[in-house]
């Protein structure tokens, strides 16, 4: 969960929301040099008086500054495209989840199990639990296994809404009609929070989106204690 005056992004807590990072990384050291480069040449423009006006000498200027872009696109496209790669090469899932998005809650079924599933609604702000982040807890988490490729399938019932977490890297729009898919793995335990991305009516900023990793075990005596 971000926190109050922060600049940077979230810790990643799944392998794609690693590979989101390194490539911001990457592509703001290529954005500062780039910055270096047209300072360092505007200073040098500004401060000295060198005049050449010989049209065959900017030839290999004109060769130079045509090169240097095409250069710097291919270093950022290509691992741009490994990224995008990745994204697309998962494993095959081991859980599969079904959330709905409502006007303004979600719902969530597990698809590998007979006769569960829940509704997750914001919990008012008198409500909460000292120490809960207000606009974010809900009063039924979505669970996941730790180190489990889980399959989310997403729509909607009434209007577009979006199902966001940040700190996994997946984001996908909800459409009435329309199953969208999203296959992410979590690294660690922990509880994350997202909400809906999408403008979806009055109540747009009340339907925060909770997911809590667990352990298989864990897992396992939530679904059991959910199925009796």
């Amino acid at each position: 969960m971000s926190e109050p005056s922060q600049i940077s992004l979230n810790n990643a807590l799944s392998p794609m929301m690693e590979e989101f990072l390194y490539f911001n990384d990457y592509a703001m050291t290529m954005l500062l040099m780039i910055w270096f480069s047209v300072m360092t040449t505007l200073l040098a423009i500004s401060t000295t008086k060198l005049y050449d006006v010989a049209p065959n000498d900017a030839n290999h200027l004109e060769f130079m500054w045509t090169l240097l872009p095409i250069m710097v696109l291919m270093f950022i496209a290509l691992p741009s495209m490994r990224t995008l790669y990745l994204l697309e090469d998962q494993n095959p899932p081991h859980l599969t989840i079904k959330t709905l998005g409502h006007q303004w809650y979600w719902s969530y079924e597990y698809s590998d199990y007979e006769n569960l599933s829940f509704d997750s609604y914001m919990i008012k702000e008198q409500d909460l639990m000292n120490g809960a982040p207000r606009l974010l807890e809900v009063d039924n988490r979505m669970a996941i296994p730790m180190k489990s490729t889980v399959r989310l399938l997403v729509s909607a019932e009434d209007v577009l809404h979006s199902w966001t977490l940040p700190t996994l890297g997946i984001k996908t729009d909800a459409v009435p009609g329309r199953l969208n898919q999203l296959i992410f793995t979590t690294m660690r335990p922990g509880v994350f929070y997202g909400q809906c991305s999408e403008i979806c009516g009055t109540n747009h900023s009340f339907m925060p989106i909770t997911a809590e990793s667990m352990p298989m075990k864990q897992f396992e005596t939530w679904i059991t204690t959910l199925m009796n």
